[in-house]
Formats: structure tokens, C-alpha cells, sequence
């Protein structure tokens, strides 16, 4: 059976100072750094060989790759960087601090911009560009999204270039974000919209899915060093 392995990266620095990121290109503190190491030995000790790594192209997703491939002695692996996989954009809301705006918008408010499938952060009035999107269209540029607007502009990257790989047998890593994740959890596990709200994705916590023939998940594992 083939394996699809899902790691959210390890503790950021706005994980750590408790604010808004979404495409704003944090880095792992030495904790989330510790923690990506410590999640590819996790990896490394179910023996699963990988044909290819698949992250976004923030870096704290990308150095938790770096650090995954080097504890499960896969280096050498080929790894592929997609704004498809970032994590989702919370528009007007990055660099706010998660409790100070409860206090400002109201905990019900938050809760919906966070949890909600539908629901959208308030949006920046122009999209924030960066070297990373530099050769692509300014339309992939965002204002702010929902879970489904992620979801959507995850899924043809899964499409296109995971699940290929998949249907061919070969063990797939993907090194990504708690939204990005959830919503391709959503996809593969065929939840309801009103249900995602209740999934989580811990940091540097690898989901080991065991897939059948037609990419249903078999089996489900989580790997947790504690």
C-alpha cells in the first residue's frame, strides 16, 4: 500500500508570539526547529522510503523539510516548492495577535474567521507581493481567503502533482501548514463542511495516511514524540 505522510512545520516565531501569518514568511524558532528534527526521526523509524517532498515556499515549512529529510537520511530526494501549498492568507489579520483581536472583534467573530470553512478574514486592501511570486501572474496574489479558497487553490497542485506520484505506488511527503493541511485532510476524508472545524494539525506531528488503490485512506496514523 502506499503512504502519503502530512507534517505540519515546527513551531514558528508568530506559533511562538501567538499572532496571524498566513503568507507572511516567518521562520522556526529553535523549538519548532527541534521539533522538525524530532519528527523526522519519528519518520525515519517506520523505515518509509519517499520518491519525492512537497512544500510550500514559505520558509518555515521549508526548512522543517530540510530538517525532516536530513533526520530520515533522504537527502537526496527531490523537493518541490508550490505557492499552492502556503498557508492559507489571513489578510487584514497577519501580525495580529490571536487574543488581542477576541478582545477587538469578539471571540465569535474569531472563532469563525479561524475555524469556519466559508469564512473570510477581513481583507487587505491591495495583495502584499514578494520575490517568491515574481514570476507568476499577480492574479495568484490574495487579499485574504477562507478555508475554501484554499482549499481550491491547493487542490489542482494535488491534482497535478501529487497524486500522480501516488497512483504510481511511490510514498509521497508533504511538508505544509495547519490550513492547507486541513483542507487537504477535508478532501481525502470526505468531511463536511461544518465538520472541519473540529480537525486539527498539530506541529511536526507526521500523519501517516496508508492509501488503496483508488487514494481512499486505509489506515491513519499520527506520530507523537511525547
Amino acid at each position: 500500500m502506499v503512504k502519503l505522510v502530512l507534517v505540519r512545520h515546527g513551531e514558528s516565531a508568530a506559533n511562538f508570539s501567538n499572532t496571524y501569518t498566513g503568507w507572511s514568511d516567518v521562520p522556526l524558532t529553535a523549538r519548532g526547529a527541534a521539533q522538525a528534527s524530532a519528527a523526522g526521526q519519528l519518520l525515519a523509524d517506520t523505515g518509509i522510503a519517499f520518491t519525492c517532498v512537497h512544500t510550500s515556499v514559505l520558509q518555515r515549512a521549508i526548512t522543517t523539510a530540510y530538517l525532516v529529510q536530513d533526520a530520515i537520511g533522504q537527502n537526496w530526494l527531490p523537493i518541490q516548492k508550490s505557492w499552492r501549498l502556503n498557508e492559507r492568507h489571513y489578510g487584514a489579520l497577519r501580525g495580529l495577535n490571536k487574543d488581542a483581536t477576541r478582545t477587538l472583534f469578539g471571540a465569535n467573530q474569531v472563532a469563525r474567521w479561524r475555524r469556519s470553512y466559508q469564512a473570510e478574514p477581513p481583507l487587505l486592501n491591495v495583495p502584499v507581493a514578494g520575490r517568491a511570486y515574481a514570476a507568476f501572474p499577480t492574479t495568484i496574489l490574495s487579499r485574504g481567503e477562507s478555508l475554501a479558497d484554499a482549499s481550491r487553490r491547493l487542490l489542482p497542485y494535488w491534482v497535478d502533482e501529487i497524486a500522480p506520484r501516488l497512483m504510481r505506488g511511490e510514498n509521497q511527503l508533504v511538508v505544509a501548514h495547519g490550513s492547507t493541511l486541513r483542507a487537504l485532510i477535508k478532501w481525502l476524508e470526505n468531511i463536511g463542511d461544518a465538520d472541519i472545524d473540529g480537525v486539527e494539525v498539530a506541529n511536526a506531528e507526521p500523519i501517516i495516511c496508508t492509501l488503496g488503490p483508488d487514494l481512499s485512506i486505509i489506515a491513519k496514523e499520527v506520530l507523537d514524540a511525547d
